[in-house]
């Protein structure tokens, strides 16, 4: 048993010590910070300015109701959401408004403006000309106070008390709440689940691809250059195949450890929230689980090819695997006890990320955790088992990369 350590060790220090796994230690949570919080962080930014918003009423009924509503809309820190400007001119003709209004939209003295006329059957039509779409949150901002506004005056027209107006704006808003044990629960929005969940994911992803492909190439290197032959001569290949294991596992361990310090230092700030540690232990079981199931595929893989070519073309397979569970995150966040999330909660290639995924959005039973532990851990037996098999002929041989029949008599032998 100390020779697979003496490999480990070995292995460790000469990947932790390399260039290119310090800078992926600490780009890799930039980058992901940046995918995941850095949009959201820069939409609530925008709309902590004042929009200068035009209004263009050739009704000539809307615009002093609009424009009050709009000026009475405060942003947090208590300052003006809008300024608003008429548009409207009894002097000119439609068609020189709309130059005019368009012009002032183009040269960004208005952020754009609303024009509001009154269609065949005199109902009235709304649109909101801009250099871009605008946000869903402006969109919907201008929306909710036109309605009110096209509201109160069909109201007042037809003699309804407009305080009903207030009554039917009185919306109640549902906020979601997991329960976990009678009398036990977590109040969590449906933005802080999917990013908390989704970043382990991608995490996960990310550490297996790099971590596999580094110990490809390393083993491609000791093939080609012999060093190998020197290292199966000193140990078994099944203590070497262990030994890179290990050495891999606990590479992957220290870059979780300091994600984790990374991320605690970070609770609390708009950053990362205190909910998406809530889970932490469990996410991490399964977390090391999925990563020591995919690190006995890339020793197994590591052995048979013969270069880089032949590595970085089934190394890519393995990553569409493994993206897959992005793929189906809508679909477990909104109903995770489906038929096709519990198939592929069993399946050891998708197991880990899916059940990553229910945690954070299902209570999930002991005995389902059990059964997924159990299938995670026998298949990384196995795994490990078809490996050595693999591992014991493979690092020894050269030329071409082994078809499947060969594979399979390696296998027997």
């Amino acid at each position: 048993m100390i020779k697979p350590l003496i490999v480990a060790k070995w292995e460790f220090l000469e990947k932790v010590k390399s260039k290119a796994f310090i800078i992926s230690l600490f780009l890799t949570p930039i980058i992901i910070i940046l995918f995941s919080f850095l949009p959201t962080m820069m939409i609530k930014s925008e709309d902590e300015v004042t929009k200068a918003i035009g209004i263009l009423d050739l009704t000539k009924e809307y615009f002093e109701e609009i424009r009050l509503n709009l000026e009475n809309q405060k942003l947090s820190n208590n300052i003006p959401a809008f300024l608003v400007e008429n548009l409207f001119n009894n002097n000119l003709s439609v068609d020189s408004l709309l130059i005019i209004a368009d012009s002032k939209v183009l040269n960004d003295k208005l952020e754009g403006y609303l024009y509001l006329t009154k269609s065949d059957n005199d109902s009235l039509k709304v649109s909101y000309r801009s250099k871009s779409i605008g946000t869903f949150e402006l969109i919907s901002s201008l929306e909710k106070i036109l309605n009110d506004v096209f509201l109160k005056k069909q109201f007042s027209k037809v003699g309804i008390d407009i305080n009903l107006i207030n009554l039917l704006n009185n919306k109640i808003e549902i906020t979601p709440i997991k329960i976990k044990k009678p009398g036990e629960e977590s109040e969590g929005g449906f933005l802080t689940t999917f990013f908390s969940s989704l970043v382990f994911i991608i995490l996960l992803m990310m550490m297996v691809i790099y971590s596999g492909q580094m110990l490809v190439r390393s083993l491609l290197e000791e093939k080609s250059n012999r060093l190998i032959e020197i290292l199966v001569s000193s140990c078994s290949a099944n203590d070497l195949l262990l030994g890179k294991i290990l050495g891999l596992s606990l590479l992957g361990i220290f870059q979780i450890f300091v994600w984790i310090i990374i991320g605690l230092s970070l609770v609390g700030t708009s950053i990362v929230n205190y909910s998406s540690f809530e889970n932490i232990p469990l996410i991490l079981f399964y977390f090391i689980l999925g990563y020591l199931f995919y690190s006995s595929i890339f020793v197994g893989i590591g052995s048979i090819v013969t270069t880089e070519q032949e590595a970085q073309q089934i190394t890519s397979y393995l990553s569409l695997i493994l993206v897959l569970p992005v793929v189906f995150i809508l679909s477990v966040m909104q109903n995770p006890e489906s038929l096709i999330i519990k198939i592929f909660s069993y399946i050891p290639f998708t197991l880990p990320s899916i059940m990553i995924l229910k945690i954070n959005v299902s209570e999930i039973s002991l005995i389902e955790h059990i059964v997924a532990i159990l299938i995670i851990l026998s298949s990384t037996i196995l795994t490990i088992f078809i490996s050595s098999k693999i591992f014991r002929i493979g690092i020894l041989s050269f030329g071409k990369m082994p078809n499947l029949q060969e594979l399979r008599n390696w296998l027997k032998e």
